[in-house]
């Protein structure tokens, strides 16, 4: 085993709590001294969200060093909650709402109080960061770089890297300007995507892909 702590971060989880508990079993960490980076989305679209908050809520409190960022799609759920907006609630059913509340065996009139949340997973959406930086390494949900109107949540649910390399927004200068290297997921792709300045590690579990972990400083993959 190696003597530097590792991090582990792993890619959009979606409500696919059975690949999230093979990959745990799969990744060699060390519960002391690694840390576990989640990327967002652990909601919505798969069939068990309530089952993945659950197990990140017991990697929480076996693991010494976690982080878990806030996705788009818990973003969206408690922006909604909040205000009540009814652009954010058709954006809602876009985003697969409707599985997070069947696992919840919850209905729709209950999406606006979160009522169906029991208080600790209240408490851990509230609680999600928006990034984290350690070392040479930026940890964020979603890259604006390679984003090209993928936050949207329209459009092909898979990417190949050909399509991404083409945006014009990685031509821009500004996606250069960082000194860390960027890890991120939103965009689910293949296979994971690898640049000089950039990895993308959600590969679309939730379409019938594999989900992904990334291993650093090693930049080596792990999948269920």
């Amino acid at each position: 085993m190696s003597d530097t702590p590792r991090i582990f971060a792993i890619g959009d989880i979606h409500g696919c709590r059975r690949q999230l508990a093979m990959l745990l079993g799969r990744i060699p960490l060390d519960r002391e001294r690694d840390t576990l980076v989640f990327l967002g989305d652990y909601i919505n679209r798969g069939p068990d969200s309530r089952g993945v908050i659950e197990t990140l809520l017991e990697v929480r409190a076996r693991c010494a060093h976690t982080v878990f960022l806030l996705g788009n799609h818990e973003e969206m759920l408690l922006e909604y909650a909040s205000g009540g907006d009814i652009d954010r609630l058709r954006l809602l059913h876009d985003m697969g709402v409707e599985a997070t509340l069947a696992s919840y065996n919850a209905a729709m009139r209950d999406l606006r109080s979160l009522a169906f949340l029991p208080d600790a997973h209240l408490e851990f959406l509230r609680s999600l960061r928006m990034s984290w930086a350690h070392g040479p390494y930026l940890f964020v949900h979603a890259d604006a770089a390679a984003e090209d109107g993928a936050g949207t949540d329209g459009g092909s649910p898979m990417r190949t890297a050909d399509q991404l390399l083409a945006s014009r927004r990685l031509a821009r200068e500004d996606t250069l300007q960082s000194n860390r290297l960027v890890i991120f997921g939103h965009t689910a792709f293949e296979t994971p995507l690898v640049m000089p300045d950039r990895i993308c590690v959600d590969t679309g579990a939730v379409y019938g892909n594999m989900l992904t972990a990334l291993e650093l400083p090693a930049l080596r993959f792990h999948h269920a």
